[in-house]
């Protein structure tokens, strides 16, 4: 009893800690902002490219759902694809919108538990999903960046200048010195302390113990999806597909709300700020997709304006929590349970 409550005691305070990241992180992004300025900006906005960007979104995230479907299909998982999606969006749903500790990704991994007696290859699914997510949103920013961005200005004329390389360039390495400096400091007091000693060894046995149960399935997952290199590349693909025309989406409503870029300062700001966002520090990465997604693009393209990347951020943010409601009403109506539950041992049980 008492370990179960000290565990909901420490996801309270973790989830405190997590919404003080994020509003820390969004009065950073909308630090020295003219509200008059930010409010007509937001009046500029057209609804139809409003809803365009909304629309293209929301079939990426289709395309996202076929390509766990599609890994699924490699573990001898044979759900529906419909399934797939409702559970995707279920995903989509606690993700961006519930601040609770169960994140999307593992209750989408707890219900397609629910459709299969492979349990464990369908948990591993999801993380695989998750992997490929991110190592093709990478390849997005770093290809853009290397081959198109490096070395030019917004215009594309020349050299970048140094003198206009932004806050992130002069003050990063003093926020990385810091951050560095206070980590050892509580390391040092930690281990000083005879309790927190005691507490950092049980806590670093754990995270060993832990690591190589997680690496053993890592292992057998890498098996078994390395058999089958066509449908990786494939779900590479459909990767690649999906981000592309959601930057594209986001490009079409930054020329709306006045941002005069090339559309290779967006393949390299906005994946480059999903992958930052993805770091579980605030509740879908609130406030954290949005600082580095506008610091990002303010350093790579310093002739937009910074108010005008503060509503295209916040606008994204909006066609998130718009698009993840459906997952809602997937949960409400109970459309993410199959009609015949599997159990454990494979007999088929009637919901």
């Amino acid at each position: 009893m008492q370990d179960a409550h000290n565990a909901v005691r420490k996801g309270h305070l973790s989830l405190i800690a997590r919404i003080a990241v994020a509003t820390v992180a969004i009065l950073w992004v909308l630090r020295g902002q003219d509200w008059h300025t930010l409010a007509s900006v937001f009046q500029k906005l057209s609804p139809w490219y409003f809803g365009l960007s909304l629309v293209i979104y929301a079939v990426a995230q289709v395309i996202i759902a076929v390509r766990w479907w599609m890994l699924l299909r490699v573990q001898s998982i044979y759900i529906g694809v419909l399934a797939a999606v409702r559970l995707f969006f279920l995903g989509l749903f606690y993700n961006n919108l519930m601040l609770g500790a169960v994140g999307g990704d593992l209750l989408k991994a707890w219900y397609v538990t629910k459709h299969t007696n492979r349990r464990l290859e369908g948990a591993l699914s999801v993380l695989v999903d998750r992997g490929i997510g991110l190592v093709g949103t990478l390849l997005i920013a770093a290809f853009t960046y290397l081959v198109l961005v490096r070395g030019y200005t917004a215009a594309g004329t020349g050299p970048r200048e140094t003198n206009r390389s932004g806050w992130l360039s002069q003050y990063g390495g003093m926020i990385i010195l810091w951050a560095a400096v206070a980590v050892g400091a509580i390391l040092v007091v930690l281990l000083v302390h005879p309790t927190g000693r005691a507490k950092l060894f049980r806590a670093a046995g754990t995270a060993r113990s832990r690591g190589v149960f997680l690496l053993r399935r890592a292992k057998n997952a890498i098996v078994v999806y390395c058999s089958r290199p066509w449908t990786l590349l494939w779900a590479m693909i459909f990767t690649l597909v999906g981000q592309s025309i959601v930057i594209v989406s986001f490009w079409l409503l930054g020329r709306n709300l006045g941002i005069d870029a090339g559309l290779r300062y967006y393949f390299v700001a906005f994946p480059a700020g999903w992958v930052i966002g993805a770091i579980p520090i605030s509740p879908a990465g609130l406030g954290i997709t949005e600082a580095g997604t506008a610091g990002l693009f303010a350093l790579l393209c310093p002739t937009a304006p910074y108010e005008r990347l503060v509503a295209l951020v916040l606008c994204q943010r909006f066609v998130w929590v718009l698009t993840s409601l459906p997952g809602g009403l997937v949960h409400l109506l109970g459309a993410h349970l199959p009609e015949r539950e599997i159990s454990i041992d494979g007999q088929e049980r009637t919901n």
